[in-house]
């Protein structure tokens, strides 16, 4: 056999094996997050799906959140427009926490369907603009 030959027919060995390393690490650490609708559909077909850890993402319902004094416990109502979930926070929000936003969040779903949140992100608004030009001022 060539050295040529020997040479690509390792090279593919190499990069055969290191996209099927990447490939396979891709699916394993993915992470995946439910809507409230498939959290509700995986509740009723599986009763002790309850109390398991998992992500939801959804949107703050507007008017929902109370901040307890001290900051420190958040509660607010999320929703994907078909099934709304309590939720219970407890740790400092994120800046772009407000009315309306894209939220995920990380814990378990109680039997009183309140969802206990040990995760909270709050999804970017996906265009910043800049704040708008100021009138000159006139020297007199």
């Amino acid at each position: 056999m060539k050295a040529t030959t020997k040479f690509l027919t390792g090279g593919a060995l190499i990069l055969g094996a290191a996209g099927y390393l990447m490939a396979s690490s891709i699916s394993k650490t993915a992470t995946y997050y439910l809507t409230p609708t498939e959290l509700s559909s995986k509740i009723a077909s599986d009763p002790t799906f309850y109390s398991t850890g998992v992500k939801v993402g959804a949107r703050v319902v507007p008017g929902s959140i109370v901040r307890e004094p001290g900051g420190r416990e958040t509660s607010f109502r999320m929703t994907d427009g078909a099934h709304t979930y309590g939720v219970v926070y407890r740790g400092i929000t994120p800046d772009t926490f407000t009315d309306s936003v894209d939220v995920v969040v990380e814990g378990r779903l109680g039997r009183d369907q309140v969802f206990h949140a040990t995760t909270l992100l709050a999804k970017c608004a996906s265009r910043y603009e800049n704040a708008p030009d100021r009138p000159a001022r006139v020297q007199t």
